[in-house]
């Protein structure tokens, strides 16, 4: 049984992950202790709420040292709605820029839609190699509540040898960042914990990797 810890920094939704990971098999532990998080077979960083909030209680517990750590050993780390924002250079909210933990090149802005915040089922383009999305259709649709997203990947292909495999979604005819698979580290827009089959589907995948 893979151990895994969901990371509590006090910005995420902590006991739906939790549940929908002991659901599809695995140990779950949820605590913000950083030995027990770099130990763990998986982590996994949720999010809910404003991206600067977010980041607040990320840096408490030392979040971005914690990731550099396990992703360094190989070990992977999921992140999932604001939990994968803030793995992007930065966040502007309301016209404030928010530093973020610069794993990879991009900002985090508000849609450009005229329904915000873009909330409910949505299908997803991702690459045909990806593992996150091994066995799902491309009509599985997906559960969103987000007002803020990453609107352009900022990472060339030839900058690195191996580049992210990259899934996109549509909301209003603007394109997002719907997520990313970066070797160890994955990340998901969408909240597999509250996407029914396909949400479970998809952690199996990633439990798969561990």
């Amino acid at each position: 049984m893979a151990r895994v810890v969901v990371l509590d920094y006090g910005s995420g939704n902590l006991r739906s992950a939790e549940r929908a990971l002991q659901r599809v098999g695995a140990h779950v532990e949820v605590t913000a202790d950083p030995k027990v998080a770099l130990a763990a077979d998986g982590l996994v960083v949720p999010g809910v709420g404003a991206y600067a909030a977010c980041m607040e209680g990320f840096n408490a517990v030392h979040g971005a040292r914690i990731i550099d750590n396990r992703l360094a050993g190989g070990r992977p780390v999921l992140g999932i709605c604001v939990g994968m924002q803030i793995l992007f250079e930065r966040g502007i909210e309301h016209g404030v820029l928010t530093e973020g933990c610069g794993e990879w090149p991009g900002t985090v802005e508000r849609l450009d839609a005229p329904i915000v915040p873009h909330m409910g089922w949505n299908t997803v383009r991702a690459p045909e190699e990806s593992k996150l999305f091994a066995g799902l259709d491309s009509d599985t649709r997906y559960y969103f509540v987000h007002s803020y997203g990453v609107r352009q990947w900022e990472l060339e292909p030839g900058e690195i040898i191996r580049p992210p495999l990259v899934t996109w979604a549509t909301h209003a005819k603007d394109d997002f960042v719907a997520a990313v698979e970066n070797g160890p580290l994955w990340a998901t827009q969408f909240h597999p914990e509250k996407s029914g089959d396909a949400g479970a589907h998809l952690l199996e995948n990633w439990l798969g990797t561990l």
